[in-house]
């Protein structure tokens, strides 16, 4: 008779619905297919130093990503936006904690094939192109014989696309009949190279040549745009994403990759998402080629003599 009162007020079996609910949506991670390269490395290493843990990543697009968050199929998304006002809301409704965790920047690249001799551009005349104001490339290059600007994206719900939308265009939608999407970032960098007219936006991850530690070189069988705040774009006042031009605010398109969390305890999501921002996962960050949140870097001033 104990016994029986014992069973029937102990704790819940751990096999319980909301249990497997918790460790169902607790496996694996989800992220915007942009940042797979970096997300890769950090997963590995964390892995390392977690030997009897497993987590997955489940690579897809923004939209669905937060969307799986907000339906507790995950606990954990990786994008490059914060939660909205209506979605901290809903979370908290539902007696959640939604936590955002900031772990790097990175800087939105446009790439060209390495025919395109024209490789500097304005955030003016790349507003254009995404308006349909500048169709062919010599509306924006006179002496170009290039044709239509063909646009690629990564992929039509992406970060890289919201990003464009919100940032470039003031929420305004695309109306370039040119702009096109494939399926993921290395699908773009295979557009572009063979396309000699083409565009292409991806994250500045996908451009870090591995061959290269000091992460000043991009790969070479595509080319990057300088990019220029200014009215007329020079290589004197264009900058690319490298990791000092986005440290010091030259580099224009610049985003914050964040971390949104709404683990309900300390298990493998939260411990990943803090490992990204803790010294070990900010160092992978700065060895990618993209700008750990923490950035503590050594910039010294370097004079080229012309002699």
């Amino acid at each position: 008779m104990i016994l029986g009162l014992f069973l029937a007020c102990g704790n819940k079996p751990k096999n319980s619905k909301i249990e497997q609910d918790y460790q169902k949506a607790a496996r694996y991670f989800m992220a915007d297919e942009s940042f797979s390269p970096i997300l890769n490395e950090e997963l590995e290493v964390f892995h390392y130093q977690h030997l009897l843990d497993t987590l997955e990543v489940k690579y897809t697009n923004e939209q669905d990503a937060i969307k799986a968050l907000m339906n507790l199929e995950t606990w954990l998304v990786f994008t490059t936006r914060n939660f909205t006002e209506k979605e901290f809301k809903n979370l908290r409704d539902r007696k959640y904690a939604p936590r955002v965790i900031p772990i790097a920047y990175d800087g939105l690249a446009l790439i060209t094939n390495n025919a395109n001799p024209d490789s500097c551009i304005t955030i003016k005349d790349f507003k254009r192109i995404l308006k349909g104001e500048a169709l062919n490339w010599s509306d924006i290059y006179p002496q170009s014989r290039l044709g239509k600007i063909d646009v690629v994206f990564d992929n039509p719900l992406s970060s890289t696309v919201r990003w464009c939308v919100d940032s470039i265009l003031g929420g305004q939608e695309f109306t370039n009949p040119n702009i096109g999407a494939v399926k993921t970032s290395a699908a773009v960098v295979e557009y572009v190279e063979n396309h000699t007219n083409a565009i292409g936006i991806i994250g500045s991850n996908w451009l870090n040549d591995k061959r290269d530690t000091t992460n000043v070189t991009f790969k070479k069988n595509i080319q990057v745009m300088g990019v220029s705040r200014l009215d007329t774009a020079t290589k004197a006042n264009s900058w690319k994403p490298y990791q000092y031009y986005i440290y010091n605010g030259n580099y224009p398109m610049i985003r914050t990759i964040y971390a949104l969390l709404n683990e309900p305890r300390s298990g493998l999501p939260s411990g990943f998402a803090h490992f990204c921002r803790l010294p070990k996962g900010q160092m992978i960050i700065h060895k990618s080629g993209l700008l750990p949140i923490q950035a503590a870097m050594n910039v010294r001033e370097v004079n080229v003599s012309k002699k």
